[in-house]
């Protein structure tokens, strides 16, 4: 699955929310695909490719369970409200969008080598060797640099995978 988050605006905030309050799944599916259609290159964006997996594991306990570590490193990729059944939507508040900017900031590539080279769970599909962690790395910076950019616009986020 590839992964991508994106800064929404106020106006889609509210009509994401609204829809997936009533878990109405063919509502969110439009929605998103709006969201996607909208996608500028104004930096409020970033396409994760397969390293969110590898990212959210590394901010984490090295699962993919959407809870698991500490907040806001749980919220930097699966972390947040649910907004879709049947696969990733994951809605975060400008609030929540803020304090994972404020914390990934501190994650330097020591510390994200140091928490790759612990992941031991057989679901992870990667290969776990240096081309892997490069390629979660580069990504990571991308995601670490949204987030900054999100935070100032005092965006919301959404994380999709599917």
């Amino acid at each position: 699955m590839l992964g991508v988050l994106f800064a929404i605006t106020p106006g889609q905030e509210r009509s994401l929310l609204a829809a997936g309050d009533g878990g109405a799944s063919d509502a969110v599916d439009g929605l998103i695909e709006e969201i996607e259609e909208s996608w500028a290159e104004d930096g409020l964006t970033v396409d994760t490719d397969k390293a969110w997996d590898a990212i959210h594991r590394c901010l984490t306990d090295g699962t993919l369970e959407p809870d698991g570590g500490e907040y806001p490193f749980s919220h930097a990729v699966l972390g947040g409200r649910r907004l879709h059944e049947e696969y990733v939507v994951v809605y975060l508040t400008v609030d929540e969008a803020r304090d994972v900017a404020a914390a990934l900031q501190s994650v330097d590539r020591r510390e994200l080598r140091q928490r790759f080279d612990a992941i031991d769970d057989p679901d992870y599909r990667g290969a776990l060797d240096d081309a892997d962690f490069d390629y979660t790395w580069d990504n990571f910076v991308e995601v670490r640099a949204f987030y900054q950019r999100a935070a100032a616009a005092g965006r919301s986020v959404v994380f999709t995978a599917i």
